[in-house]
């Protein structure tokens, strides 16, 4: 069984992958999850990979063919394989069968999930995903058990951000224009088929399997299980088979009664033809007659139970018609009352958004503040220090003065003490030479009158 899982956004291509997946034991390829493995793994188609996203580009179809070939390698996809999520165009496509033909296991069927767009938006707006095991919910159609708590492993459920009604717009218009055209590409190849993806999950799944087990024997897909042959052996082209919740209804029996008539006609004709004696002539006419006459009640009778059958086909039609368009209605209406909850919800989230904003801006604006005053307080601070390095350097700086002063004073001082002994010392030796010489003049003048005195007494 290798087939390709074809569909837009929320038509729930990995939850029955999941499902296939049990039932016939092949694996799931994911492009997406192959790609988080070789990333978180560092292998060098990985490291590519990564590379790529960090620059802020797409990874290259290149790279992916390479992951997805290096996948079929592993001995678990001998018995086929499910591809979710690749190809999504063309070009993609034509590698892929390039790809798988070079291996000898070419695709056997591309099988279409159909769902309508307002339904698709449900599906996305409400999907939810535990971060643990992987196991999907949707709040509207099959919710947990426990709000936000998977029924499983009990992890945490987790809201995609771009789950949300304009990103799925968006990637619903990009699906129309390039994945949607992969329809025509498989169906020339004779390989599409279309399940209807409305309803129950398992009503869908049941759907999905009809169309695997009715695949032709050559592709090898399940072992032990023998395709019905077609009528007359020829081969059968799987054209596009929609599969719906009303496809196991029988062809109505208005053809086989008209070919029953057609029948009954050519009997006549040939009873006609037999007749031969000419004796018995004049009896085969009236037997003609008659049976002409049992021929036109039979067809009267046959086409009023046409008409009556008719009748009941179109009544049966209009109901289903009626039914559907109820259904319709009341998907519509559910849709309305959904995408109404959900813009509410978006409303209060916003506000809680606007909210946390403001209040972020608040807390921004209290730290600014607290900022400033910190910087003031700061600047302050480093005033007040530079002040009273200032004033520590002036103290110093008069203090060195007052130093140098009574330094220079104490030197006057020394200087004028010692000028004023030296003075003294001067002054005294002055007197003691001045003493001998008085004593000498008084000696001299004492001779001198001896000298006098002497000089009269003679």
């Amino acid at each position: 069984m290798r087939i390709v899982l074809i569909g837009a956004p929320g038509s729930g291509k990995g939850t029955q992958a999941k499902k296939l997946v049990a039932r016939y034991g092949v694996p799931q390829i994911s492009t997406g999850d192959l790609l988080r493995a070789a990333v978180a793994a560092e292998t060098p188609l990985g490291l590519q990979a990564k590379a790529a996203m960090d620059s802020g580009q797409l990874v290259s179809d290149q790279i992916v063919l390479d992951m997805i070939e290096e996948r079929m390698a592993e001995p678990d996809t001998e018995k086929g394989f499910i591809l979710d999520g690749f190809p999504r165009n063309i070009p993609q496509a034509q590698a892929l069968d390039a790809m798988l033909n070079k291996l000898g296991r070419p695709l056997e069927a591309a099988i279409l999930i159909d769902v309508d767009f307002d339904l698709l938006i449900q599906r996305i707006a409400g999907r939810r995903t535990c971060s643990s095991c992987g196991q999907m919910y949707n709040i509207y159609s099959s919710p947990p058990k426990m709000d936000g708590l998977c029924d499983i492993c009990g992890g945490r459920l987790h809201h995609r951000a771009d789950d949300n009604e304009e990103t799925i717009t968006n990637r619903l218009r990009v699906y129309e224009a390039q994945t949607a055209p992969l329809i025509n590409y498989y169906r020339a190849q004779g390989k599409q088929y279309t399940a209807d993806g409305s309803g129950d999950i398992e009503e869908i799944f049941q759907r999905l399997c009809a169309i695997i087990d009715a695949l032709p024997i050559s592709t090898g897909a399940r072992p032990g299980k023998k395709a019905a042959p077609s009528p007359g052996g020829a081969k059968e082209t799987p054209e596009t088979t929609e599969i719906k919740s009303d496809s196991h209804i029988p062809s109505t029996p208005v053809a086989k009664k008209e070919t029953r008539t057609m029948t009954a006609k050519k009997k006549t004709t040939r009873k006609k033809a037999t007749a031969k004696k000419p004796v018995a002539k004049k009896k085969a006419v009236k037997k003609a007659a008659a049976k002409k006459k049992a021929v036109v009640k039979k067809k009267a009778a046959a086409k009023k139970k046409v008409a009556v059958k008719k009748k009941a086909v179109a009544k049966k039609k209009a109901v289903k018609k009626a039914a559907a368009a109820k259904k319709k209605q009341v998907v519509k209406k559910k849709a309305a009352v959904k995408k109404k909850a959900a813009v509410k919800k978006k409303a209060a989230a916003k506000k809680k958004a606007v909210a946390k904003k403001k209040v972020v801006k608040k807390a921004a604006a209290k730290k600014k503040v607290v900022k400033k005053k910190a910087a003031a307080k700061k600047a302050v601070k480093k005033k007040a220090v530079a002040k009273k390095k200032v004033a520590a350097k002036k103290k110093v700086a008069t203090k060195k003065k007052v130093a140098t002063k009574k330094k220079a004073a104490a030197k006057k001082k020394v200087a004028t003490k010692k000028k004023a002994a030296a003075k003294k010392k001067v002054a005294t030796k002055k007197k003691v030479v001045k003493k001998p010489a008085a004593k000498k003049k008084t000696v001299k003048k004492k001779a001198a009158k001896k000298k006098a005195a002497a000089r009269k007494k003679r």
